[in-house]
């Protein structure tokens, strides 16, 4: 397990760790980071997760459904938002992403260290030699020649082992919160957990002492009303949006929540069940896949486990009730979008914040259920009734919010249906939102070009010593 260092500790950790790496000795004894160190003694679960990489194409989120743009006006979302691509590409795409901006120097924005928290073995390696509060420190350049090794071995299993561990502290303590320590856990909880660390709903504290640490707002449950009841508890907001003035929530991926409350999480089949099922060598032996992707991929080791339908019925099945969640998660992208243009109309009628405030509490809750809903990966999967009820919610909440807004906006004399931009594509929502997204762009491939060489160098040095 990782030890959560007290500042006496970390003070200490950090001249072991300056001694050793002096010494050309890895500095971390708990964290390997090196994927590639793994590949001779795990070669099978190696090559099966280096195929990771074939995730090759990056689907544009935003021009797929522009009205993602206005929904998070004023955030970095509605810069740039790509699907997931396999582990392979996790701190690729972060460095690439309009989201981590274009920073020179360790203060620069927009991000903050935290958003390395998932990308990496380097994340537990750093909080082990520096403690949290030194990882946590700073900005998102400050990791950049620290964080080099994707997604992988160390993440998920005890240095030069198959035992399973938990390796960041934030998500040990997100687990021992719901009553269940790691050390505890059954197998098979213990397989979901290793995922939970990173599929999960968290934010980054803003208190006196935990600034920018990451947190599970698990408190008061893991369903979206108790996460929602959570953040409204403690006044947390991730985000003003830029035309309603709403404090806004963005949800991250609650896969691990939504995954319990489906029928396989009900039903104790694990993320690896049907995400790195047990498969076959050439030689007939079984090892753990560790291509992480869609069960139908193979349906046999994963599904055909369980299940005595064909491929054919489950996966014809998966695609009704994806079809569903769609239909009503664009219902919601209707009732919201038209909800922030409205909001920001009646701000500029003369709306008084007594007036908006509880508009902008509809608005914040929809958007959260919404949210919560879409950026679970898989939510039609896992639990395809939770989805549909938590969306329903959300289409309540704006229209709840739309209908306030249009008998506060004929109280201001505003002629209705107000005019809403065209937002059609995504270039045009950037557009309307006021963004310089050619600026923008500049200065990313300046960044690459000029900052990533920086980053590699200095990390190749650094391992050099090991």
């Amino acid at each position: 397990m990782v030890r959560i260092l007290s500042k006496k500790s970390f003070a200490l950790s950090a001249m072991v760790a300056a001694s050793l790496m002096a010494s050309g000795v890895m500095a971390s004894d708990e964290t390997e980071p090196r994927n590639e160190q793994y590949k001779d003694k795990f070669s099978k679960q190696y090559n099966s997760w280096h195929e990771t990489s074939e995730s090759v194409e990056i689907i544009d989120a935003l021009e797929q459904d522009p009205n993602l743009v206005v929904l998070w006006a004023g955030y970095g979302f509605a810069k740039d938002y790509n699907k997931a691509r396999g582990h392979m590409y996790a701190v690729t795409d972060l460095r690439n992403t309009l989201r981590s901006g274009a920073p020179k120097q360790d203060s620069d924005g927009p991000m903050p260290m935290a958003c390395w928290s998932c990308k990496s073995p380097d994340v537990p390696r750093m909080i082990e030699e520096q403690g949290e509060d030194g990882y946590f420190s700073g900005k998102w350049y400050k990791g950049g020649a620290e964080i080099v090794n994707t997604i992988g071995c160390s993440d998920c299993h005890e240095k030069g082992k198959s035992k399973l561990r938990i390796s960041r502290p934030f998500a040990e303590r997100g687990m021992e919160t719901l009553g269940t320590p790691f050390d505890k856990a059954s197998r098979k909880d213990k397989q979901s957990m290793v995922c939970g660390q990173c599929h999960v709903e968290y934010y980054f504290e803003k208190t006196a002492d935990k600034k920018g640490f990451v947190k599970f707002p698990w408190d008061k449950g893991t369903t979206v009303e108790d996460m929602e009841a959570y953040y409204d508890g403690i006044e947390f907001s991730d985000w003003t949006h830029k035309l309603s003035k709403t404090p806004m929530l963005k949800a991250q991926h609650p896969g691990y929540e939504t995954w319990q409350l489906g029928m396989h999480g009900k039903n104790n089949v694990s993320c690896t069940d049907c995400h790195m099922p047990k498969v076959k060598n050439a030689e007939g032996r079984k090892f753990t896949d560790h291509k992480v992707g869609n069960p139908f991929d193979r349906f046999e080791d994963t599904c055909g486990s369980c299940h005595e339908q064909s491929k054919e019925f489950m996966v014809n099945l998966d695609n009704e009730r994806k079809a569903k969640v769609k239909e009503i998660q664009l219902r919601a992208e209707n009732q919201l979008v038209k909800a922030h243009f409205e909001a920001a109309a009646a701000w500029e009628a003369g709306a008084t914040e007594a007036e908006m405030k509880p508009i902008l509490t509809d608005i914040r809750h929809g958007q959260w259920r919404w949210d919560y809903a879409i950026a679970s990966h898989g939510v039609a999967s896992h639990a395809p009734d939770e989805a549909l009820r938590v969306l329903g919610t959300a289409v309540d909440k704006a229209a709840d919010a739309r209908v306030k807004l249009a008998q506060l906006l004929a109280k201001k004399g505003v002629k209705q249906p107000i005019a809403y931009p065209d937002i059609s594509t995504k270039a045009k929502a950037q557009a309307a939102m006021g963004m310089d997204m050619k600026k923008m762009n500049a200065d990313k491939a300046e960044f690459k070009k000029t900052e990533l060489p920086k980053w590699d160098a200095e990390a190749k040095k650094r391992e050099a010593t090991y």
